[in-house]
């Protein structure tokens, strides 16, 4: 049976089979070439740009495609199904970074950034993460002091996607006293910032081609403008309302992932014989890919009516939180025993079923941890 999504168009049928060329015939052979240097090349986001893959959901004034989220949701898709080494860094520029503008920039911010993100001229970051902070925003040490007519930041950030690249980087930071009302998110332009240093591109066990770093902010001067909002503490609402997109996000992402690890891994047993016949024809394998399948097919249609719901404003954080959580879950499971049905060539880097895997499992990490995810669940209980 063939299964097509509700959210799909026939105009996003003809732009995902264009984009879809052009990653495997532009972007797919420098892969490689990224995993090594642990850095995607600026002329990757450039053509992603010119193609009209970032920003798809940001309105056309600020050089978007004024389409919904579900260009955002089939970029994603197409990127983790083609050049999956593109995923993250691309969903944290478009999905997450240009709508924290788009919902609570000035119009003058809007203007000034969100053209040169669609463009890929420049690179967006959020700083969230602190070494002794990750999960729980409300304790975060950055600070953002007022002196004069300017804010001075200060403080450490890890863990950063995007950090090596990031022209822009949205810092949360401490504006006021202890917990979630002191919370701001203030805006760096990195070119030319003094007290703004990158600190190594972390050596990470997966992603090898997302530039992920810390980052340093010491005395870092931006101007009042560059707050996000009318005034200051609005920080920690902020992040809260854009979770919902975010987490769906990697949901989008983990539904692709499962869904390749299956296909791969089905090929490859079709092929591959044992004790004189191919592996698909033992029970185990079959039985295994039929449920891997199976559940597959469950992400998908679950997530895909998470589209439906977030393109109506109509998403809250709980299913979100589910969204993220199983699929994450299943996403890891899946390509665990895929590559255990490749044997030993699954554990060689140069079989994608092995990227899969050590590519899978910081899904249940990052975008909140799957643990936080239960408990915002059992919260709705």
């Amino acid at each position: 049976m063939s299964y097509r999504s509700c959210w799909m168009t026939e105009e996003l049928e003809i732009f995902r089979d264009q984009f879809r060329k052009y990653l495997a015939k532009d972007l797919a052979p420098h892969a490689e070439k990224w995993r090594e240097q642990k850095m995607v090349d600026r002329f990757a986001w450039r053509g992603l740009g010119e193609m009209g893959a970032l920003l798809a959901s940001v309105p056309e004034e600020y050089g978007g495609l004024g389409a919904t989220f579900a260009y955002d949701a089939a970029v994603l898709d197409d990127l983790e199904s083609t050049v999956p080494e593109l995923t993250t860094g691309v969903s944290v520029h478009s999905a997450i970074v240009a709508h924290y503008i788009l919902n609570y920039g000035s119009e003058e911010q809007k203007k000034r950034w969100l053209p040169k993100m669609a463009s890929g001229e420049m690179v967006g970051a959020i700083a969230m993460t602190e070494p002794g902070t990750g999960s729980d925003l409300q304790a975060v040490k950055t600070t953002a002091k007022k002196h004069g007519n300017s804010y001075v930041i200060n403080g450490q950030k890890t863990f950063i996607t995007n950090g090596q690249a990031a022209d822009l980087v949205i810092v949360v930071a401490r504006t006021g006293d202890a917990g979630a009302k002191g919370i701001s998110l203030l805006v760096v332009e990195t070119a030319g910032a003094d007290g703004y240093k990158r600190g190594r591109n972390l050596d990470k066990i997966g992603l090898h081609a997302s530039d992920t770093s810390e980052l340093f902010f010491d005395n870092v001067t931006v101007p009042p403008e560059n707050l996000l909002g009318k005034e200051e503490g609005q920080g920690f609402v902020q992040l809260m309302q854009q979770l919902p997109q975010e987490r769906l996000a990697l949901a989008v992402g983990a539904v692709a992932s499962m869904e390749r690890a299956v296909k791969l891994t089905t090929d490859y047993t079709k092929e591959r014989k044992a004790f004189g016949k191919p592996l698909m024809d033992f029970q185990n394998t079959a039985f295994t890919l039929a449920e891997r399948k199976t559940e597959a097919m469950i992400a998908r249609v679950f997530v895909d009516w998470c589209i439906e719901r977030l393109i109506v404003k109509d998403l809250d954080t709980v299913t979100a939180s589910m969204a993220k959580y199983w699929c994450s879950d299943k996403q890891v499971q899946t390509a665990d025993e895929c590559l255990q049905l490749f044997g030993g060539y699954g554990y060689m880097q140069e079989y994608p079923i092995s990227r899969i895997f050590i590519d899978s499992r910081i899904q249940k990490i990052y975008g909140g941890t799957n643990e936080i995810m239960k408990l915002l669940i059992a919260r709705s209980l």
